[in-house]
């Protein structure tokens, strides 16, 4: 895959990308964000949306309200809760008295129905100390605090000033990730659930593989002519993007079916195995990968986990 890395964008200034769609990034750049969170206004009037405004941090609150100058706020829309998406939800609505839209952090989204999730029973039953961090990590990441004033839900459409957007269901990076359709212009603001730049993280128990490759394949099925994703560049041609995303997911399954078919493996082992080059500050993301698509195998019964090692189901 041929990463798109070249976003070179100001940070804290509105930039337009087309008729209807601007955007203003974030000075929060990392190793998961990329650059930066770019919060999306949407609208040519003087009541505009907001999608995804990011973190909480005041400079970066004050250059999105700076920008906005005498617009109004009509929407804040949230695709997900990760801690660089919706906390500036906040000082947003307090400032401009609108509405947010998104779906909520409930807490079957990180335990199983159960009470425990997949993960969970793995580390208690198999020693894995990894999984443990995992929903550590998994539960720092999100904003705990949004309470959206209005849920959304698959299908639904929001009606603005000049704009009209459906809202979509797309599980997988977050169990209560939602994608934003602009009608008019055939594009989609994609979240985390496509990126161009990168990869996205899964992290169970809240990322689910099987989910998340089932939403893809309903993207893929659209005919939006742009992707805005929130961290990264526009994607162009977006079902053919998509159709290496999912293509990649896959060839990583394989990747497990064939190093485990020669001998039982620990998800430590699996990421030295599968990753070679990677960066130590990075392996714990990419255990998170692993263990992801070792559920999605476990759940159509190809692999089996015993005593913290996963091994091919025969």
């Amino acid at each position: 895959m041929k990463f798109d890395r070249s976003l070179d964008a100001p940070y804290g200034v509105e930039v337009r990308l087309s008729p209807l769609v601007s955007r203003l990034l974030a000075p929060n750049p990392g190793p998961f964000t990329f650059k930066g969170t770019g919060a999306y206004i949407l609208g040519a009037g003087a009541r505009v949306a907001v999608i995804d405004p990011g973190p909480a941090m005041p400079a970066h609150v004050d250059a999105l309200t700076r920008a906005l100058g005498a617009r109004q706020i009509s929407h804040i829309l949230i695709t997900h809760t990760h801690r660089d998406h919706s906390p500036a939800a906040t000082a947003l609505k307090v400032w401009s008295g609108a509405k947010t839209y998104g779906l909520p952090l409930r807490p079957s989204h990180l335990i199983g129905a159960t009470g425990t999730s997949p993960a969970s029973r793995s580390a208690r039953g198999g020693g894995e100390a990894v999984l443990v961090t995992q929903e550590g990590m998994v539960d720092e990441a999100h904003d705990h605090d949004f309470v959206p004033d209005i849920l959304v839900q698959d299908g639904l459409r929001i009606e603005g000033d000049g704009f009209a957007l459906e809202c979509l269901a797309t599980p997988g990076h977050t169990a209560n990730h939602i994608c934003y359709a602009l009608e008019p212009e055939r594009a989609l603001f994609s979240g985390d659930h496509v990126m161009g730049w990168s990869t996205s993280v899964i992290a169970p128990p809240d990322g689910e593989m099987g989910a998340y490759l089932a939403s893809l394949e309903k993207l893929k099925a659209r005919d939006d002519r742009i992707i805005y994703p929130t961290h990264g560049s526009p994607i162009f041609q977006p079902q053919d993007w998509i159709g290496q995303l999912i293509a990649h997911r896959h060839m990583r399954e394989e990747q497990i079916r064939t190093a485990l078919a020669h001998a039982d493996q620990s998800v430590a082992e699996l990421v030295l195995a599968l990753y070679p080059q990677i960066e130590p500050a990075l392996r714990p993301a990419a255990a998170q990968q692993i263990v992801a698509h070792l559920h999605h195998l476990q759940s159509r019964g190809e692999v089996m986990s015993e005593d913290g090692r996963w091994r091919t189901r025969t």
